[in-house]
């Protein structure tokens, strides 16, 4: 029972790992692409 229940949490944790880390990528993308975008 515990053993599941540790392998659930780690498993988790590495999704919501994952997850924030493209999010953060994506907002730095549109960052990036609004910084550089023409002003004009």
């Amino acid at each position: 029972m515990a053993k599941k229940l540790i392998a659930l949490v780690v498993v988790a944790g590495t999704v919501l790992f994952f997850v924030k880390r493209s999010r953060s990528a994506k907002a730095d993308a549109d960052l990036w692409r609004e910084a550089t975008a023409p002003t004009d």
